[in-house]
């Protein structure tokens, strides 16, 4: 979708604002309302204030919620208060274990891998919470979990000889659930990424998550 002149200075509000914050410095102000005064949609302006603490009311402009090839919105909005929740534990112990389709996250979920691996698939998740939190432990194991970018994702676990990795592309905007995952990696990790894709074949050749 198209920007307007509008979109612009609402973005252009939020950097100058970062730079009095002292987030910014002058060089990286002028370099980044150059991006801004140039991008054409909204694509274009979401980098521009990705690392930056954008509040749920801040002035930022959203692009229509319009259906995207490989991420269709959750029929029925993902926060359902009072809707009976899945698994609060996840456990793999020299074994695996995979959650994934339309499963019900509750508040609070704990993920142990130890010598095994966990999945945990949030692409067409609902959550009982605005909230939730993830409790991650993993030793000589992984934990993967996929979030599309309709979920806004906080990552403040602890790696020892092992790492916590967020490449997830999610941004705060009302609505939309929140997602923290935290915990310990001793010797293996936990990773937090965008779902899976695969192509299609024939003349359907858009991508879609798996």
């Amino acid at each position: 979708m198209r920007i307007s002149n509008e979109d612009r200075e609402r973005v252009a509000q939020i950097l100058h604002k970062a730079m009095a914050d002292g987030r910014l410095e002058l060089s990286e102000l002028e370099e980044r309302l150059d991006a801004v005064y140039a991008a054409k949609t909204f694509a274009d302006l979401e980098p521009v204030t990705r690392d930056l603490p954008v509040q749920a009311n801040s002035p930022v402009p959203l692009p229509p919620q319009l259906p995207r090839p490989g991420y269709p919105p959750v029929p029925g909005g993902r926060i359902v208060p009072g809707a009976q929740p899945g698994p609060g534990t996840s456990i793999a112990v020299m074994s695996g274990v995979d959650r994934k389709g339309e499963w019900v996250v509750p508040e609070h979920h704990n993920a142990v891998a130890i010598m095994g691996g966990v999945e945990l698939n949030l692409t067409h998740a609902r959550f009982t919470a605005a909230e939730t939190t993830i409790q991650c432990v993993a030793f000589w194991g992984g934990i993967e979990i996929y979030v599309p970018d309709d979920i806004y994702v906080i990552v403040d676990g602890f790696g020892f000889m092992g790492a916590f990795e967020d490449k997830s592309m999610g941004v705060q905007a009302p609505g939309r659930p929140v997602v923290r995952i935290t915990g310990f990696a001793m010797m293996g990790a936990v990773e937090v990424k965008p779902p899976k894709k695969r192509h299609l074949r024939g003349s359907d050749r858009h991508q879609i998550e798996e």
